[in-house]
């Protein structure tokens, strides 16, 4: 894809964007100069931070595995990011040639990518949209024309609740979200934490945070666990989130869980 294609004029260069920066540390290459810059430093603070980009993307498909295996056949993912290693539509399409997938992303950038290489495939779209608007995304004209809310459904809040700072307005977010749903719905989370960091870390990470477009809101375990409410977890339950049903003993960090710094868990919707 030629630049051209892909960076909107308007598209500010110089200021790191998370989401480019996650594409990098997977070995991505929609991201600039800024974004690399920035998750360097991240890596100089927190070296696993790559191993952790890893783990949170073979989250995502472990779910998507697993809703699949459950029946499900369309997914409304929120704060997408840059299409990239391991996309929901090649995991889910690839069980179920017939699965829908609906990706929602705040990131202009995120969206003109995942258009684009959409554009041959009826199944699957793209749009932008806040995750802090969660009627509007609901509405959408793309939800409504690929999705059928009245049908159990696969919503996947993966690394992105974290980047949402005010508490209520989150656990909002989740619970219009939630409500939303049919019975037999699925929402899968992770969510990065520093539980388990250490004080010198913590004052690093929240300066690298404060320098990027959209600051991250780590959450305890308990915290995360309220975004559950409503919810039947299955199981492992919320467990960092190597620990969520790994594919082999070979799995990154499964020997080192706590250092990929995210919970992660799936919860169904019984009522």
């Amino acid at each position: 894809m030629s630049k051209d294609t892909w960076i909107p004029d308007s598209l500010d260069l110089e200021r790191p964007n998370v989401a480019r920066m996650y594409d990098y540390l997977l070995g991505g290459y929609h991201n600039f100069e800024a974004d690399r810059l920035a998750a360097e430093r991240v890596v100089q603070v927190y070296p696993h931070i790559r191993q952790a980009a890893y783990v949170n993307r073979a989250f995502l498909r472990r779910a998507v595995h697993f809703l699949i295996e459950q029946g499900i056949d369309q997914f409304l993912d929120i704060g997408s990011g840059l299409p990239t290693l391991g996309n929901v539509h090649e995991v889910a399409q690839g069980a179920n040639p017939a699965a829908r997938v609906v990706y929602v992303d705040t990131d202009p950038v995120a969206v003109a990518h995942g258009k684009a290489m959409l554009v041959d495939n009826p199944n699957a779209t793209a749009f932008q949209a806040d995750a802090r608007q969660p009627d509007q995304i609901l509405n959408h004209a793309e939800v409504k024309k690929l999705l059928d809310l009245g049908q159990p459904l696969g919503l996947l809040l993966v690394a992105v609740l974290h980047l949402l700072p005010d508490d209520d307005q989150a656990y909002s977010t989740v619970r219009t979200l939630r409500d939303a749903l049919a019975p037999g719905s699925y929402i899968a989370i992770s969510h990065g934490t520093t539980e388990d960091a250490p004080p010198d870390l913590l004052e690093q990470l929240d300066q690298l945070s404060a320098s990027v477009s959209t600051p991250y809101q780590y959450r305890s375990y308990p915290q995360v666990q309220l975004f559950f409410d409503g919810l039947k977890l299955v199981e492992p339950g919320l467990v960092h989130s190597p620990l969520w049903r790994p594919e082999g003993p070979d799995d990154v960090l499964l020997d080192q869980p706590e250092r990929s710094m995210i919970w992660g868990g799936v919860g169904r919707k019984t009522e």
